[in-house]
């Protein structure tokens, strides 16, 4: 079974000497993440996930794959605006998707070669797309490429599991988060995958590692 990121265990085993991760692994174990496919229908799954939660994104992205077979962007653009609404899309996420299906078939998106862009590269060029910010794009890097150095910070999830791990009275800034992960290099994808494995599994700060300096 392939996991996302790439070498998802090599970086457990790096992180684990860093007594905040070593908390959240003795509590909640390692987190097992499966691959997304690389492709239109998991960007297009990302762009629904914007602003809402994973589960409403999950129910509109199962109505579209009901009525659009294959999930493919010819198929996606025949869609009329009253299909795309029954299925949940927002006027401004119906033209966000539009957007992308044009620009997988006008060739101006190519999913393979992405697959073999740096990981800055492939960033920009995802960004390059309109409704395509810095958080679906680093969202995309890690769960559909599996890079092993992502820290989407943006990520309201790991900002919370962030801020319940050192028992911080107020939710950090991604720019926190972000200067706090250069530590973590070249394992920040491993470090965002075990900060939401931390989110997913309970709400208690692990005091022990906050009094030990934690992760602030």
């Amino acid at each position: 079974m392939i996991y996302a990121p790439e070498r998802l265990d090599d970086g457990i085993a790096a992180l684990s000497a860093e007594p905040v991760f070593r908390a959240i692994l003795d509590r909640a174990g390692a987190p097992r993440f499966r691959r997304r496919a690389n492709g239109f229908p998991t960007l297009l799954h990302i762009i629904l996930e914007q602003q809402v939660s994973i589960d409403a994104a999950a129910a509109m992205h199962r109505r579209l794959v009901g009525l659009c077979r294959p999930l493919e962007p010819v198929p996606f653009l025949a869609l009329d605006d009253d299909t795309l609404k029954r299925c949940g899309f927002s006027r401004q996420k119906t033209g966000y998707a539009r957007g992308l299906a044009e620009a997988v078939t006008s060739g101006r998106l190519d999913f393979a070669a992405l697959a073999a862009t740096p990981d800055d590269e492939a960033r920009n060029a995802l960004v390059a797309l309109k409704g395509i910010g810095r958080w679906s794009a680093e969202i995309y890097l890690l769960t559909s490429l599996h890079r092993t150095d992502v820290m989407p910070a943006d990520d309201l999830a790991l900002l919370i599991g962030y801020q319940r791990l050192t028992g911080a009275a107020e939710r950090p800034r991604a720019s926190a988060l972000r200067l706090r992960a250069e530590a973590w290099r070249p394992w920040r994808s491993v470090a965002a995958r075990l900060l939401w494995h931390y989110y997913a599994r309970g709400p208690k700060p692990l005091s022990a590692v906050a009094a030990a300096g934690g992760i602030g």
